[in-house]
């Protein structure tokens, strides 16, 4: 433990408020905890004259303790992350809501900026939080993916994280209606097809009954299945912001990359070229394809060898990312994932590879010690 005098860090307390570290004694023993208020100016001298000490380690930001992590520890941390989120989208409404979703987004955003090809690799293979039931993950999967689109698109960072808490809460009120969809094999009955057209509205609610009063946050919410042209729900609405279209739009992507029971999965290629069929010449949808890419990570692929591989970064074209090779040409395992750049004419992709050919499981945390950051 490296320690270091309080009062060099006395700009980051505020007298009443709660402490954001623990404070120790001269011979280290715990004086105040971390959450624990300063009662008063007084009080505060007083711990700066007898000496009082922080922990060097607890003055670092999320961000900052991430960026240290080596990248093969980094998909542990997704998935406590991300099962954080889910209990907390989970456990919805309540009168804390706000601030335990606010503490269970924050180490997320910091892992999608450490790294976002990993970032990618969470939305297509569900490494991080692979129990999490099937709501969430999709709710998970589309907040990921719009934090990502709207920073490719140069949007203001409080946009950024206002998008990613819009796409992470949009379907609060149909979690577990949106994972018995994806279980049964009928069609939705009428009583599934009223709350499908209402969970916009009711997720609203919902939110502000939470504590939520972020008018631009609820509104999208509100208006996420809406659409430019006035076919959508749950009013048919023409006025749609920003937050609400590129929520919905991410949404949609990611559930082309999610299996249910009546389908697999798409291969994010194909999904690629359904936006683009579907929704031609917007730059949202532009921007979205173009950060996902042809072979994102998580993707799997054949290479010109005939080894099968998955792809675990992206390349400085976008047909030519780093892979980690899983199998042999005669497609037996390898005893370890080895790295391949397909930029190499041996080593090129040739197509891709279905979830279901793949008879090889190998841990995240091997894929990731492949690559250098």
């Amino acid at each position: 433990m490296q320690l270091t005098a309080l009062s060099a860090v006395k700009h980051r307390i505020r007298v009443g408020e709660p402490l954001p570290f623990n404070v120790r004694n001269a011979d280290r023993t715990l004086l105040l905890a971390r959450g624990q208020p300063v009662g008063s100016s007084a009080q505060l001298e007083a711990l700066f004259d007898r000496g009082a000490l922080v922990d060097i380690a607890e003055l670092q930001s999320t961000a900052e303790k991430l960026h240290l992590l080596p990248r093969e520890q980094l998909p542990q941390r997704w998935r406590q992350c991300m099962d954080n989120v889910a209990r907390t989208l989970e456990q919805a409404p309540h009168d804390d809501f706000r601030s335990a979703l606010d503490d269970a987004a924050t180490p997320v955003l910091a892992l999608i900026e450490r790294d976002p090809d990993l970032a990618i690799f969470q939305v297509l293979r569900n490494e991080g939080g692979a129990g999490t039931a099937y709501g969430v993950r999709r709710s998970l999967n589309s907040a990921i993916t719009a934090f990502l689109v709207a920073q490719r698109l140069a949007w203001h960072p409080e946009a950024v994280e206002r998008v990613f808490k819009v796409a992470l809460t949009m379907n609060i009120a149909m979690l577990e209606l949106q994972g018995a969809l994806a279980r049964q094999r009928g069609a939705p009955t009428p009583d599934q097809l009223q709350r499908l057209r209402m969970h916009p509205l009711m997720g609203m609610e919902q939110l502000q009954q939470a504590g939520v009063h972020d008018a631009d946050w609820l509104q999208a919410v509100a208006t996420h299945h809406e659409h430019e042209d006035g076919s959508g729900y749950p009013h048919g609405s023409r006025d749609i912001s920003e937050l609400a279209s590129l929520a919905r739009r991410c949404d949609a992507y990611t559930a082309k990359l999610s299996a249910r029971s009546f389908r697999d999965a798409l291969s994010a290629d194909v999904a690629g070229r359904q936006m683009f069929m579907q929704d031609p010449g917007h730059p949202m949808t532009a921007a979205l394809v173009k950060e996902f890419g042809v072979y994102p990570p998580g993707c799997f692929v054949r290479l010109a060898s005939g080894a099968t591989a998955v792809v675990v970064e992206r390349g400085e074209m976008v047909t030519t990312p780093v892979v980690a090779c899983l199998t042999h040409a005669d497609g037996m395992p390898l005893p370890q994932p080895e790295r391949r750049e397909t930029s190499q004419p041996q080593h090129r992709i040739v197509g891709v590879v279905g979830e279901r050919s793949i008879n090889v499981r190998i841990t995240a945390e091997k894929l990731m010690a492949l690559t250098m950051r």
